[in-house]
């Protein structure tokens, strides 16, 4: 097994660490029948967005460098998948939620897959990870889709999330060939997207489940 395949492994035994985002908050509220606040619920998405592309960052930086610090960075990215469930379990249920955090994982365990090749030059493993990245981003964009078909057309879900990789591959490659302005302006380029992204989900739970929100 790689090093950084290893390190998101035990990072996956390890105990889970408690939510400390606003998800448990909102799927607390929710299950108590009390009415979410809609600004409140859009920001609470764009912050569990917005740490999937922050640690996802850190993580690629702490692996590339191999620094002592990749398996916490690891446990806390892969945190943030339960987080991202969590956060739909008020809506669709809780086999839903953890559905979609089921899926998320292999998201970012074949992103380490991808960097690792990349390390080691191994050009096939490259192709074969990246291959299997984006049929799993195919996977999470249907499957919000089926939930929430008038909202997020699987089309749009679609582009959205290969645009999320895209960006993210171009992130790692820039942080690969040690082109630093690159690796910036790839990382703006995703926290950009991210946060459109995390609107799109807020907005279609929104006009789905309008009872759930007060006016």
């Amino acid at each position: 097994m790689s090093s950084i395949l290893m390190v998101l492994s035990l990072a996956l035994m390890g105990p889970a660490p408690a939510s400390l985002h606003s998800a448990a908050g909102m799927h607390a509220a929710a299950q108590a029948s009390i009415p979410l606040d809609r600004d409140g619920y859009h920001d609470a998405m764009r912050k569990l967005w917005e740490d999937h592309v922050t640690w996802t960052r850190l993580y690629i930086v702490s692996a590339v460098a191999d620094l002592p610090d990749k398996a916490t960075a690891a446990k806390r990215l892969l945190q943030n998948q339960t987080d991202i469930g969590d956060a739909i379990k008020p809506f669709y249920g809780e086999a839903a939620g953890n559905a979609l955090t089921a899926l998320l994982r292999p998201h970012i365990l074949i992103a380490a897959e991808v960097v690792d090749a990349a390390i080691a030059g191994d050009n096939a493993g490259v192709q074969d990870a990246l291959m299997r990245w984006y049929a799993n981003s195919d996977e999470i964009a249907d499957f919000l889709s089926a939930a929430n078909p008038d909202n997020w057309p699987q089309n749009e879900m679609r582009a959205e999330m290969r645009h999320h990789l895209d960006v993210t591959l171009e992130e790692a490659q820039a942080r690969l060939r040690g082109d630093w302005a690159g690796d910036v302006a790839a990382y703006d380029m995703i926290h950009e997207h991210i946060l459109g992204m995390a609107d799109i989900l807020s907005a279609g739970i929104i006009r789905q489940f309008p009872r759930k929100f007060r006016s």
